[in-house]
């Protein structure tokens, strides 16, 4: 979160104002997601899930993939405060240097043990990311994977290629998801209209089908494009025939979360 143009997401964030947020959108459930490499955070989400009256069902955490203790960190994690609504990992996969960090064999060695734990994968993978991130995906099959924001298509540009061949190849794997997240801040921040997604958003779609599309609102970062409430009504607006899936059904599903 350096530089200017991030500065107005540097201050704290809580349950009050995620209650504020929710309240006024109509969102009674959510699932928090990772935001740095450290499993103390992971901790922290843990006890704060457990102590949001059931706002919070669900957490996606972080921990050292490449360790060799994979297993017993999830393990531990689940006798945490909040442990039990542990739902998912994930990595900053965009940000490693070394573009076949996923493919390592340490990587791939963590991943088979968030598998074994009945865990989900959150792939946080930019466009020239996902042939890799395909080629992984195909050798694990027992592993459900969800991409994280359509892995931030060019929508800022309007190029649809390579990106739309990219989520096209992906979507034929049946065991990953997509989240209709993040696309706001993909797009001019401060000139955005609903017409400069559509593209975007039909293609996810058509690719992955309305029960692998889940809603997800990058709530705090999509305010440097827009509010917790416009993201919300925006994708309500793209989805008009498919609300119950992409905002309720579809993560429940995948994320084995308990119904409401």
């Amino acid at each position: 979160m350096a530089g200017e143009a991030l500065a107005p997401l540097r201050r704290p964030y809580g349950l009050d104002d995620l209650r504020r947020e929710t309240s006024a959108a109509g969102v009674t459930g959510t699932v928090l997601v990772q935001t740095v490499s450290d499993i103390s955070e992971t901790e922290e989400f843990l006890a704060l899930a457990a102590a949001s009256d059931g706002l919070i069902r669900g957490v996606v955490g972080w921990v050292d993939l490449t360790a060799p203790d994979v297993s017993d960190q999830l393990a531990r994690l689940r006798t945490l405060p909040g442990g039990d609504l542990l739902v998912g990992i994930r990595h900053q996969i965009q940000d490693e240097p070394d573009p076949h960090w996923f493919a390592r064999p340490d990587v791939r060695r963590g991943l088979l043990a968030v598998a074994a734990a009945d865990l989900v994968y959150d792939l946080l993978v930019l466009t020239p990311q996902l042939p890799i991130a395909h080629e992984v995906a195909a050798t694990l099959p027992d592993l459900r994977f969800v991409l994280d924001h359509a892995a931030k298509p060019p929508i800022a540009t309007g190029e649809l290629t390579p990106w739309s061949d990219s989520i096209a190849t992906l979507a034929k794997l049946p065991h990953i998801t997509c989240k209709l997240s993040g696309l706001v801040t993909e797009a001019s921040w401060t000139n955005w209209k609903p017409a400069d997604l559509t593209p975007y958003t039909d293609h996810i779609l058509n690719s992955f089908g309305p029960s692998r599309v889940m809603f997800g609102s990058d709530w705090p970062v999509c305010e440097l494009a827009a509010t917790y409430s416009q993201v919300t009504t925006l994708a309500q607006s793209l989805t008009p025939t498919t609300h119950n899936q992409i905002f309720k059904s579809t993560a429940e599903s995948v994320y084995g979360l308990q119904p409401m």
